[in-house]
């Protein structure tokens, strides 16, 4: 039984939370609330209000035009009447995140309804993922999965044309053509992958470089599609760097190094460790191998980003992984990438979930390298 009464207001493009709360995928924004005694209800408009009624995982959903009349004619704006709601189910205090609209907040508070921000999470359950969420999370990834499978039969059905480039299907291959074909893949499997990325040579150094222009031969590059179902609303992870041809002594020792440094990662990993210490032992390593991880020419260089995230209703969510004390029952991603520019950049990214003693891996797709 909650302590403190809650409310979520916003649609679910822009507040995940409000998937977790109710179940509902809804574009425009709507109102939870849940009283003190721990009953949920949802405040939605003529649009919503009947299908929510048959699917949303609340108590009871409330019909906004239903609530406008209770008003009378003096309806007044949205904050008046959100107030009025709250008012009616003895809510005059309540807890709400910290991205909560802050003009909402200010009316809310004109019409006596104190209201205080909560830490991040919201809702700290989410970090334990239960029975569904995993089938929901492997589901989305085994989407990714397929948008990565077609990008390697693509790339093997090329051919090394004039200055290494690669053609495919009568012309040149591009960052944005790859992409599209993994996109629709993705689609085919049930899944809606947007921002892939696609980045070779040099444009592989930077770890959110999207990609553009002609693909070569004989260099890094990075595939890292992230798909969201949009039936359940979770998202999958993958990331392999993998060369066309044959890729340079120096690229293969850094490859080599970051899979090693992954594999050290996941058999440290487990519920309670250190995820901080994990995080800084392989930027140490990574250093020893010859990687250290700095600015030089005005350019980072090296292991400059975390081990991983939290996935699920977000792409990237609680906990990261460089925390003190990894919980049981969360789903991470393990991505160690290195970047060193004049080499090329190399991530790999599989998803686990955290287990006593051990984790748990998500992902099934075989770590390529070399595509001939």
């Amino acid at each position: 039984m909650p302590q403190v009464a809650r409310l979520l207001v916003g649609n679910t493009d822009r507040f995940p939370d409000l998937t977790y709360a109710t179940g509902l995928f809804v574009p425009d924004d709507f109102a939870w609330f849940q009283t003190r005694p721990g009953k949920t209800f949802a405040l939605l408009g003529p649009l919503e209000i009947d299908r929510a009624r048959r699917t949303a995982r609340v108590d009871q959903c409330l019909d906004l035009s239903d609530e406008e009349k209770r008003l009378g004619p003096k309806k007044g704006s949205y904050p008046q009447l959100l107030a009025s709601v709250l008012r009616r189910h003895g809510i005059r205090r309540a807890v709400v995140p910290a991205s909560f609209p802050i003009g909402l907040f200010q009316q809310l508070a004109k019409q006596g309804i104190r209201l205080d921000t909560s830490s991040e999470p919201y809702f700290p359950e989410r970090i334990r993922k239960t029975a569904r969420e995993i089938l929901a999370i492997t589901s989305a990834i085994r989407s990714a999965e397929a948008g990565l499978a077609r990008a390697v039969e693509v790339l093997r059905s090329s051919r090394i044309r004039k200055n290494q480039v690669l053609h495919w299907n009568g012309s040149v291959l591009t960052s944005e053509i790859l992409r599209a074909e993994m996109e629709i893949a993705c689609l085919r499997h049930g899944s809606i992958a947007k921002d892939t990325i696609v980045a070779g040579g040099s444009q592989a150094c930077d770890p959110h470089e999207r990609g553009s222009g002609p693909l070569r031969a004989h260099q890094a590059i990075i595939l890292d599609i992230f798909p969201r179902n949009p039936r359940t609303g979770y998202f999958g992870d993958i990331t392999r760097t993998v060369v066309k041809g044959t890729p340079s002594d120096r690229l293969s020792h850094l490859r080599e190094t970051v899979y090693q440094g992954q594999r050290q990662v996941i058999r440290q990993t487990e519920a309670r460790a250190d995820g901080g210490k994990i995080q800084q032992d392989l930027r140490n390593w990574f250093a020893t191998r010859g990687y250290p991880t700095r600015i030089q020419k005005g350019r980072w260089q090296g292991f400059f980003h975390g081990i991983g995230h939290g996935l699920g209703l977000e792409i990237h969510e609680s906990p990261r992984f460089a925390i003190p004390n990894l919980p049981a029952g969360a789903v991470l991603t393990i991505e160690p990438g290195l970047y060193v520019p004049g080499i090329g950049g190399v991530r790999i990214e599989d998803v686990f979930q955290i287990q006593k003693g051990s984790c748990r891996r998500l992902t099934r797709f075989p770590n390529l390298w070399r595509i001939p």
